[in-house]
């Protein structure tokens, strides 16, 4: 059972994030200040969560005298300055108070799982050209593929890649032939949705001179330039079924035979596939072969759409963009807040690769230094079910009253905190320092009965 320390002086947020950890199943042990904390063993946690502010030290103080444990910082304002200066003294991450229950237990797991993990690097890939990218993304889901990949790779079994379109599916298949037994031979890469099906079975398995109507010489199939190496056949769920067949005879024996010949051949391949589709569905309706569904799913690796990555999609937009203003020649662009909050909120139906057209768009219309919400050109969506509004609305309705009381405290926060600053700040400042929408700092108001400062009138 993970061990957690709260160093925070507020009492009532002290004890509220207690019990909330302590209900998921997590041993607390609690401080004041950084020189209560220094009296404890701090390298003996799995997980440090700090007030940046305290009495005394600040709580950055903590991250050396607790390395090699890491050192997660809570602040009253989403301030980046402080953030950014908190990261660069070596805090794992920074969360703004007050925080969404759902949005802590998520950070915290999200950390321990890096820690647990002894090599959480994702994987280098070497594109066409020969230049290293990485893949990009450090969410659970996300340090899951990674370990996936590198427990794969060795292995040389059939992979099956699930995940919807724009995912990186063929990013993941890279990434395991590179790692390989099989890296210094080819990868062949076929989007079987992008070959007409008349021809599909002449581009995998090659044909003789002669064998149809406009067959005017021989030609090697792509199974067979892929031998020793590994074939990546992207959406294999839009395969025929004839050319299904002919694969299953390619997984199990070992040949081949193109079209038009009597003669086999041995090939040594190693298949990766993907799909976006449910393949035993398909197999149910009669589309896809079950037998071969089974030869292809030995080990199945599954890619999780951006919408489910909230805390990698900022960090793939930066390192997007600045690809993007590589190729146009726009150098120094950056989001503004309102679109960096955008592209957050968005549910991403085209995952990363509709987020690398919108700053695509982004970057060949803004004016100026920034790029705003209008030039980013994002069509209006619904708001994503799993939202930390969404998320702690449907906490609040189904949680026990001993749940509510817990609640509470970090309520009386949210009070005090608006209560303390609404005098000097509009409601949207209000929202954003509290790292939520306008709509959510409404229904709380109306919720905890906290009205909205009134205007004076000026003089006519």
């Amino acid at each position: 059972m993970p061990r957690i320390l709260i160093v925070e002086d507020e009492a009532i947020i002290r004890s509220a994030l207690k019990r909330l950890l302590e209900r998921h199943d997590y041993t607390v042990s609690e401080a004041g200040s950084v020189e209560e904390a220094s009296q404890l063993t701090l390298p003996e946690f799995d997980l440090i969560i700090s007030d940046l502010r305290l009495p005394g030290e600040p709580g950055t103080t903590l991250i050396g005298a607790a390395a090699p444990a890491p050192v997660l910082i809570m602040t009253s304002y989403a301030s980046m300055r402080s953030a950014v200066d908190a990261l660069k003294q070596g805090a794992v991450d920074y969360i703004a108070k007050p925080f969404d229950h759902t949005e802590m237990l998520e950070t915290i797991e999200r950390i321990l799982h890096q820690q647990s993990m002894q090599h959480g690097e994702p994987p280098a890939i070497t594109g066409d050209g020969g230049s290293q990218q990485m893949m990009i993304g450090e969410c659970a889901a996300m340090q899951q593929v990674y370990t996936r990949i590198r427990k794969t790779a060795p292995a040389d079994v059939t992979v099956l890649i699930l995940g919807e379109s724009g995912t990186g599916k063929e990013l993941v298949a890279r990434a395991i032939h590179q790692q390989s037994k099989r890296a210094n031979a080819p990868l062949i890469s076929v989007n079987c949705a992008a070959i007409p099906e008349t021809l599909i079975e002449s581009e995998l398995f090659g044909h003789e001179k002669g064998a149809f109507t406009g067959a005017s010489a021989s030609r090697t199939g792509l199974v067979e330039a892929a031998d020793q190496g590994t074939l990546f056949l992207d959406e294999i769920g839009e395969l025929p079924l004839d050319a299904q067949a002919r694969l299953l005879r390619v997984l199990q024996e070992g040949e081949i035979r193109k079209i038009g010949s009597v003669e086999t051949r041995h090939v040594n391949v190693r298949l990766i596939a993907a799909t976006h589709r449910d393949l035993r569905a398909l197999s149910k309706s009669g589309e896809f072969r079950l037998d071969l569904y089974y030869r292809l799913n030995v080990m199945q690796i599954e890619l999780p759409p951006l919408r489910e990555r909230e805390d990698d999609v900022l960090q793939i937009a930066d390192i997007l963009l600045d690809k993007a203003c590589t190729r146009h020649e726009r150098p120094g662009l950056r989001l503004s807040r309102a679109a960096r909050q955008d592209l957050r909120d968005y549910p991403w139906p085209g995952n990363v690769r509709e987020l690398e057209n919108a700053l695509e768009r982004g970057v060949i219309l803004a004016e100026g230094h920034l790029i705003h919400p209008d030039d980013l050109g994002l069509a209006p969506a619904p708001p994503r079910a799993h939202s930390q509004a969404s998320s702690a609305a449907s906490s609040s309705e189904e949680s026990t009253p001993a749940e509510d009381e817990d609640d509470l405290s970090l309520e009386d926060y949210f009070q005090h905190f608006v209560l303390e600053h609404q005098d000097l700040m509009s409601e949207t400042e209000l929202a954003q320092k509290l790292g939520i929408s306008r709509k959510s700092l409404w229904e709380r108001r109306q919720r905890l009965g906290i009205p909205r400062k009134k205007t004076a009138r000026r003089p006519n």
